[in-house]
């Protein structure tokens, strides 16, 4: 199984634990809409690395990460029903890690490698 060129993963900062079985989709700027380009969920160390093709386009891309169904399935009020990621890929062979620090009233993120 090859890694796909934009992977995530998202820590629950609140447990200090992975956050496992989080529905993420991957879009893509298309003038002024976004296109599907792929959809995952985190396994159990809160990481995707199959998420869409291993070789996209440059642009701007979207990740989609659900957590308010995340924390209803831990029985947590959170603030945050969904978190959108927007990035560019400007290097269409280069690869893009995207994580996600999140907690239930808070959320962070870098360029990971």
């Amino acid at each position: 199984m090859s890694v796909s060129q934009v992977t995530t993963h998202i820590l629950d900062t609140g447990s200090g634990r992975p956050a496992a079985g989080v529905a993420v989709v991957l879009y893509v700027r298309e003038g002024e809409d976004w296109t599907l380009v792929a959809k995952g969920e985190t396994d159990a160390d809160g990481r995707i690395k199959t998420l869409g093709p291993d070789r996209i386009p440059g642009g701007a891309y979207r990740l989609n990460f659900a957590t308010g169904a995340y924390y209803e399935g831990l029985g947590t009020e959170t603030f945050f029903p969904e978190v959108d990621l927007n990035f560019t890929v400007s290097d269409a062979g280069e690869h893009y890690h995207v994580p996600l620090l999140l907690s239930p009233f808070a959320f962070s993120t870098y360029r990971g490698s």
